[in-house]
C-alpha cells in the first residue's frame, strides 16, 4: 500500500484508491452534519487560504477509524527510520491506541482529523496544525472526489522546505482534464 522508496525520496507517496467510491461519498456527506465536528476552520479568517475545514470529535466516522488504525502500523517504521536517521527520539509505540493515550495525558486531547470543503477558487495555503509537542511525523491526505468528474482543475502540490535552498515542490496529483 505505501511505496516507501517514493516516501523517502520525495516524503509523500501514492497509495491508490483506498476507499471505495461510496465510502468517499458519505464522508463527503458528512461535511453538511455540524454535530459531528468540534470545530469549523475558515481559511480566509486566518491566513490560510481560501474554503472551509472542520475538525471531526472524537466519534470518527467508521472508514476514517478504520483507515488511522489500518496506516499506523505501516507508517511507524518510516517514522521511526526517520528518526533515527535524524538522530533524534522515536517515540511513537507500537499501538496507535497507546500513542493516543499518551498524548491525551500529555494534554492534547483535541482530535486532529480534518474534511476540507473547497468551492471554485479556494485554495489552501502552507500551514501547520499543531497541538502540542506530540507529534506524528506522518499525514495521509485522502481525496474524496474524483478529478474530471466531480470537479475541473485543483492540484495537490507537496512543497519541501530544504535548509538554506529554496523550496521544492512536487506535484502530487492533478485534473487532467
Amino acid at each position: 500500500m505505501i511505496n516507501e522508496d517514493e516516501l523517502n525520496a520525495y516524503g509523500c507517496a501514492l497509495t491508490g484508491p483506498i476507499l471505495t467510491p461510496v465510502e468517499c461519498r458519505e464522508i463527503a456527506a458528512l461535511y453538511d452534519q455540524p454535530a459531528r465536528f468540534r470545530t469549523t476552520v475558515d481559511m480566509a479568517r486566518h491566513r490560510f487560504g481560501s474554503g472551509q475545514y472542520r475538525y471531526f470529535t472524537h466519534d470518527l466516522p467508521e472508514p476514517v477509524r478504520r483507515l488511522r488504525a489500518e496506516l499506523y502500523p505501516r507508517l511507524l517504521p518510516v517514522a521511526r527510520d526517520w528518526a533515527a536517521k535524524l538522530g533524534k527520539p522515536a517515540p511513537w509505540p507500537d499501538e496507535l491506541d497507546e500513542w493516543i493515550a499518551r498524548c491525551h495525558a500529555a494534554g492534547q486531547s483535541k482530535s486532529a482529523q480534518i474534511l476540507l470543503r473547497y468551492r471554485p477558487g479556494d485554495w489552501n495555503a502552507l500551514h501547520r496544525d499543531v497541538f502540542g509537542d506530540m507529534l506524528f511525523p506522518l499525514q495521509v491526505v485522502v481525496g474524496l472526489d474524483a478529478p474530471g468528474a466531480d470537479y475541473t482543475g485543483g492540484e495537490f502540490l507537496m512543497v519541501e522546505q530544504r535548509p538554506r535552498a529554496q523550496s521544492r515542490g512536487y506535484l502530487v496529483f492533478h485534473d487532467a482534464a
